[in-house]
């Protein structure tokens, strides 16, 4: 059913102020040391015309040759890379995942490279110099989780900071100090965590407070974050009603509460982990959790994001109270993404994910990652950029920290979020995604405004267009125009599947 919307120059009412570093991204430490992550989706693949492998036990994901793949370190010292990254805007940089749970921290060179028995990778000096380089030529803030295995302690030992103190003290030293910290990548997940055989929720409560207390004791100007959980997903309503296969039934998990039972040491932000369900690599093992990708634009699959973060919300209130809420990993879809990822049918979710979550609180989105796998901001290795990247650059840009209240109601081709205007000036900046296919949406401006249209050719096309331009780098690392078309008061027509970010004039 066509829609129609009543846009504002003045007058909304303001909700929050958003974080300006709400578009972050994770840089892996698998992809800092080097290490498997899964493998690229083929050009048929992401066209959805070519079959691909499928997970049959998690236990087996790394073994799977035709499902992952070794990439060799990153170089965060190239500067297309950087600056690209840039151009995202002021972020956060995290540098996580289960594989840092497993790190050790070689900054004298003592190892040759060999990690010692209960780790499984090895950070060297020069790696983690490159990422305070990048960090700092980017004007980006740095988190971390630190190494909790069997290499440093077993379950019945509490954790020491041996090495957690070595990664700490070089940032310091090298004048880009870590500003914040969660203690272990997915805690909740405790068999695939990394943590030590055995490893209960009372030893992640005993941990995270020893963890917290040094940091607080040695450098307190680090923000600690936590629990880092994964939640859950919302997968396909029609698949959950067939019961069974979904992560709980996988997944060796326990909750939040049990996490942060008997916690002693305070959270400064509250954290967790969002996916659009899991990818087509894991459905066979989670069909509950997973969406095929003709449900990726409907109302139930958008709404997986404002709904976990109002679910998380009671978390927050509860163990940090009046504290901002940040998610240290999104993306599609877990176990690598979907091959949807990279293409302009995520756009709508990316998107709608900023403006739903702003609406209900205040905090940090990391999205995973800035350069690795196929929900990556930019290709891995060439880092050009994907359709995902060039909606956040245009978020950034026109989309102000001062959060309204659109007063539409979200739905199917109605999907309008209010902010102030980037620039400062007077007026409204509004996103409408319009993720009706069929169905085109009228909105009524009641004064001229600049529009920006993003759109492709196929929903599954790898290249987006702003206003008809393909987005597509230059010489040089040259922007593409993202040129907004001028238009005065009155009806504007918004064709199916389409997000339109619209900036209204207002009176000074």
């Amino acid at each position: 059913m066509a829609q129609f919307v009543t846009l504002a120059a003045n007058g909304l009412k303001e909700l929050r102020t958003a974080n300006e570093r709400l578009v972050s991204y994770n840089v892996e430490m698998t992809e800092v040391t080097g290490g498997t992550f899964w493998k690229a989706y083929t050009p048929g693949q992401i066209a959805g015309t070519e079959p691909f492998a499928r997970l049959t036990t998690l236990a087996n994901a790394t073994a799977m040759m035709d499902l992952m793949q070794f990439n060799p370190p990153i170089d965060l010292a190239s500067p297309k890379l950087r600056t690209l990254a840039k151009r995202i805007g002021p972020a956060w940089v995290r540098v996580s995942g289960t594989w840092s749970t497993k790190t050790y921290y070689d900054f004298d060179g003592t190892t040759g490279g060999k990690a010692p028995a209960g780790y499984n990778a090895v950070l060297t000096r020069e790696q983690w110099l490159g990422v305070l380089d990048f960090c700092r030529d980017i004007g980006a803030k740095l988190l971390i989780s630190v190494a909790n295995c069997e290499g440093l302690h077993s379950a019945d030992e509490p954790w020491n900071p041996s090495q957690a103190e070595q990664i700490f003290a070089l940032s310091r030293e090298y004048g880009v100090p870590i500003e914040a910290a969660e203690f272990m990548n997915e805690p909740n997940m405790l068999s695939y965590s990394g943590a030590p055989k055995g490893y209960t929720p009372a030893d992640y409560v005993r941990d995270q407070d020893a963890f917290f207390h040094w940091v607080r004791a040695n450098y307190p100007e680090c923000r600690l974050v936590g629990p880092c959980t994964t939640v859950g997903v919302i997968g396909d309503e029609e698949e959950q009603k067939k019961g069974g296969g979904g992560v709980a039934d996988v997944l060796d998990s326990c909750s939040t509460d049990e996490l942060m039972d008997g916690a002693r040491e305070a959270l400064d932000v509250y954290s967790y982990h969002y996916y659009n369900g899991v990818s087509e690599r894991l459905a066979s093992l989670m069909p509950a959790a997973h969406w095929p990708a003709d449900k990726a634009h409907t109302e139930a699959y958008l709404a997986v994001a404002p709904t976990m973060a109002r679910l998380n919300a009671p978390f927050r209130d509860k163990y940090c109270p009046g504290g901002e809420m940040w998610v240290t990993e999104s993306g599609d879809a877990g176990g690598g993404g979907d091959t949807w990822a990279s293409t302009y049918l995520d756009v709508l979710r990316t998107l709608n994910e900023l403006g739903g979550f702003s609406t209900v609180t205040t905090g940090v989105i990391f999205h995973n990652t800035l350069a690795s796998s196929d929900y990556g901001y930019l290709k891995p290795e060439a880092f050009d950029p994907r359709p995902n990247y060039f909606a956040v650059v245009l978020w950034n840009r026109l989309m102000g920290r001062t959060v309204y209240d659109s007063g539409e109601e979200i739905r199917e081709g109605a999907h309008v979020y209010a902010h102030s205007r980037a620039d400062g000036k007077p007026g409204v900046a509004y996103l409408i995604i319009n993720n009706s296919l069929t169905d085109t949406t009228t909105a009524e401006l009641p004064a001229a405004a600049d529009v920006y249209t993003l759109s492709a050719e196929s929903l599954r096309a790898s290249v987006m267009q702003c206003n008809g331009v393909p987005l597509v780098l230059g010489e040089d690392l040259a922007m593409p125009a993202m040129d907004p078309v001028r238009v005065p008061a009155g009806k504007l027509e918004l064709a199916p599947a389409t997000c339109t970010f619209v900036v209204v004039d207002g009176q000074a």
